[in-house]
């Protein structure tokens, strides 16, 4: 990489520096307003940018953390750590990201952009030891002269932050803080390390929650998105740089943009992962809560409202909408809400809100029939079945299982060949992804044989449904013909134990049987096709029953 331009008459300074104090001296040398992120060597370098760099068009992509392809200069005025008379500024070199936020800022604009391999973020200096103007002088100093080098700055890390992820807290949270001029900056200072104690004890990685984070003020602001920090330590740091805004505590704002951008799959969204906010609101909020809070309900959101220093009794007349906690949350039944009586007592609340948040079995508005069933194929492999067929069966079911989120937190599918016995092709708890299932799927080979439909549904109840997921149970049998035992008995069983059973017969299944294992109301639960190419057509209305059965029960 190359080093970045400067002015001429300086070029002897700036080497100087650069060479005899290191990055972390917090010597600025002097930039242009055209200097990028990646054009600097160093990690945590402090520069000084030259006035008027609005007036120039550099460009800026991100917010918050920007694209090392971005101008320092241009970012620091975005970022408001620096103003337009110029001055010092520290970078700090970050990995690469995906989906930086297009914001405007201190007039400039940055723009969005999808991916960068690398980033960096901006905070003001403490303590330059010196100030770099066109008349300081391009002598060396003498090397006993020289000030001593500064020891590098700490990043802040946590104990309890592991790298691995915390496998039993699979969730996509989004964490709106407030930052109007209700809240102060002390305070926010109070709320920025309970946020990071909350982050830390959680866990975040590959394999356990994501979390981004939004600030509430007069218009809501995206800090990062759930995937530009999946290390601990990163975004620990991340939460610590957040800058106060001030403004109106305009909550109801900040909820409803958060509910529409942020868990997208393009902003990082898992398929079949819960949604959570968690919204923390200092006093009461100045707008309403309760359509942004419906919108976040319908999309699945599960919304966690903390309120730290409850409005007094005084206070109460000036509250806009004094039941804004029961109108904000997923459901009003006390599990989403959470009152901390102050912002000096947090430390204690950072484990049991920790467990809220993690708690799959609760999060209510998270739960639909796409991402919250457990649904076992029982599949006639007998003799009348034949080899073309079977795969059109399995075509039929793989159908069915590309609807649903599998995953290891979503939905989950297992399958059952039968003729006279019984194989557990593959269990509910076997493939923990769309892909892993569906291909577990198609590849089941023929097994060829008689038809023994009730064995196989005393099997599968006691084998496939022995342990499931928090979800609920639906089995669809699928068959070409007359079972040689009886059906009825082993259904009914099958239902008491919670299983909601659909049976589908193809040729010459004869529709008494076929009824007598389906759950009621026997019409919605018995499907019948004379042709095996007939299979198709049934994915859908199986998959709207399922749907039906789930709200129904839910």
């Amino acid at each position: 990489m190359s080093r970045p331009s400067v002015l001429l008459p300086l070029t002897g300074l700036f080497f100087l520096i650069s060479s005899a104090f290191g990055s972390e001296s917090g010597v600025p040398y002097p930039v242009t307003c055209a200097t990028r992120g990646a054009d600097l060597v160093e990690d945590g370098v402090v520069v000084l940018c030259p006035p008027d760099c609005t007036q120039w068009k550099v460009s800026v992509f991100g917010t918050g953390i920007y694209a090392s392809v971005s101008s320092v200069c241009g970012a620091a005025v975005h970022r408001g750590v620096l103003g337009p008379s110029g001055g010092p500024v520290r970078v700090k070199k970050l990995r690469g990201r995906h989906s930086y936020m297009s914001s405007y800022a201190h007039g400039i604009q940055s723009q969005a952009l999808s991916h960068w391999t690398a980033s960096f973020s901006l905070t003001k200096p403490v303590n330059v030891p010196l100030e770099l103007t066109s008349e300081t002088s391009t002598t060396a100093l003498p090397a006993a002269a020289q000030p001593p080098a500064k020891k590098p700055l700490k990043k802040p890390s946590v104990k309890k932050a592991l790298t691995g992820g915390n496998k039993d807290c699979q969730m996509d949270i989004a964490i709106v803080i407030d930052s109007s001029n209700n809240i102060g900056q002390r305070r926010f200072n109070l709320q920025k390390n309970f946020v990071t104690k909350l982050a830390a004890m959680l866990r975040v990685g590959s394999t356990g929650p994501h979390i981004g984070l939004v600030q509430a003020s007069g218009s809501p602001r995206t800090e990062f998105l759930l995937t530009n920090y999946t290390q601990p330590k990163e975004l620990l740091f991340a939460i610590k740089e957040l800058a106060y805004l001030g403004g109106d505590t305009n909550t109801g704002k900040a909820i409803m943009h958060t509910a529409e951008t942020f868990f997208t799959q393009e902003n990082g969204g898992r398929r079949g992962h819960p949604r959570v906010m968690m919204v923390l609101v200092d006093g009461w909020p100045s707008d309403d809560l309760e359509q942004a809070a419906m919108l976040a309900r319908e999309s699945g959101i599960n919304v966690f409202l903390v309120s730290v220093a409850k409005p007094a009794p005084e206070e109460l007349s000036m509250v806009r909408d004094k039941d804004f906690m029961k109108k904000a949350v997923c459901k009003d039944n006390g599990f989403f809400s959470y009152l901390i009586p102050s912002w000096f007592s947090t430390t204690k609340h950072v484990k049991p809100l920790t467990q809220r948040l993690c708690s799959l079995d609760g999060l209510l508005c998270s739960k639909t029939c796409y991402n919250s069933v457990n649904i076992g194929f029982l599949i006639d492999g007998s003799s009348s079945v034949g080899e073309g067929n079977f795969q059109l069966v399995l075509d039929f079911v793989a159908g069915i299982a590309r609807s649903f989120d599998i995953s290891d937190v979503g939905a989950r599918i297992g399958a059952v060949q039968f003729t006279y016995d019984q194989r557990l092709e593959f269990g509910l708890f076997d493939h923990s992804n769309k892909d892993d299932a569906i291909n577990a799927l198609r590849r089941i080979p023929y097994m060829s044989g008689g038809t023994s439909t009730g064995a196989a549904i005393s099997y599968t109840t006691q084998n496939l449904f022995r342990r499931t997921g928090p979800g609920r149970n639906f089995l669809i049998v699928v068959t070409d013909g007359q079972s040689y035992d009886d059906v009825r008995d082993p259904a009914t069983v099958a239902q008491k134990q919670g299983v909601t059973m659909y049976s589908v017969g193809v040729a010459w299944a004869p529709l008494d049987d076929l009824r007598a294992m389906s759950s009621e109301p026997k019409d919605s639960h018995t499907f019948f096709t004379r042709e095996f190419t007939g299979l198709a057509e049934f994915i859908p209305p199986l998959v709207r029953g399922i749907c039906r059965d789930f709200t129904e029960n839910n």
